[in-house]
């Protein structure tokens, strides 16, 4: 009887596979959850967005009408400033709203938990029974805290109503955040007109801006887990449109700007 030799396996499939550094990705992602929980991640891609999409159009239609290099750099500053400050303002006072708003909710919680304890015990049990926990566990999870300890009211504030009282969002974060990129994306298709004129200015504001929203536009994707292609490609389509709706608007109603 002939004994059956075991041949070891190929040294390529021998090779243990690369393991991913999981402390890295878990640090990476709390750095973005935390940068979306306090408004600047939102206020920084609309900012960028807005500034390099607003200026292009305005530019673009000023061109289309003639305007001299003077008006057309005048013009697009005055957008820098103003449309710097608007989306500023904007975010300020849409972030204050929210962490106003919230702060509301974890008032009236704080309250409830006080006054009717029990009535918060049942409605955490019943909410952890949905999540997929067995009664038996969601009752336990739900008195393993005192009530009269921060972690219950964060966990229960978290559990019920998705609110994070360590994260309620930065007003002034998203208002520096909006202001700076707004002002950068602006000011992409604005500085060729501080060096030329007519179509070369025209041709380098757009390229300079289309190169920028591909940039953006995959810079997003690639942060959101998406194609980055097909990020780039979507942020392109949105500056081309606005670009040749408003070029030919200036075309078509525009006279010779002195």
């Amino acid at each position: 009887m002939t004994d059956v030799v075991t041949r070891p396996a190929p040294y390529t499939e021998r090779i243990e596979p690369r393991v991913a550094d999981a402390g890295r990705d878990a640090t990476e992602l709390r750095r973005r959850t935390d940068a979306v929980a306090r408004g600047g991640a939102r206020a920084a891609v609309l900012g960028v967005n807005d500034g390099l999409v607003t200026n292009l159009a305005l530019i673009l239609a000023l061109s289309g009408a003639d305007a001299s290099q003077s008006a057309v750099r005048l013009a697009g500053f005055a957008s820098l400033i103003a449309g710097a400050f608007s989306m500023a303002a904007g975010e300020w006072v849409s972030v204050r709203s929210q962490v106003e708003l919230y702060r509301g909710i974890l008032t009236e919680l704080r309250t409830l938990v006080r006054r009717n304890p029990k009535l918060v015990l049942g409605e955490l049990v019943d909410k952890l029974e949905q999540e997929g926990f067995a009664t038996s566990t969601a009752q336990r999870v739900a008195t393993e805290l005192p009530l009269d300890e921060q972690r219950f009211f964060t966990f229960t504030a978290r559990t019920l109503f998705a609110v994070n009282p360590d994260e309620l969002g930065s007003p002034a974060t998203a208002a520096g955040s909006s202001f700076v990129l707004f002002s950068l994306g602006a000011l992409v298709p604005l500085m060729p007109w501080f060096f030329a004129a007519g179509t070369t200015a025209t041709l380098v504001s757009a390229g300079l801006t289309t190169a920028a929203s591909l940039f953006v536009g995959g810079w997003i994707s690639r942060s959101s887990g998406n194609n980055v292609t097909r990020g780039a490609l979507r942020q392109f389509a949105i500056v081309v449109a606005a670009a040749a709706i408003t070029f030919a608007i200036g075309k078509l109603f525009g006279t010779a700007v002195a």
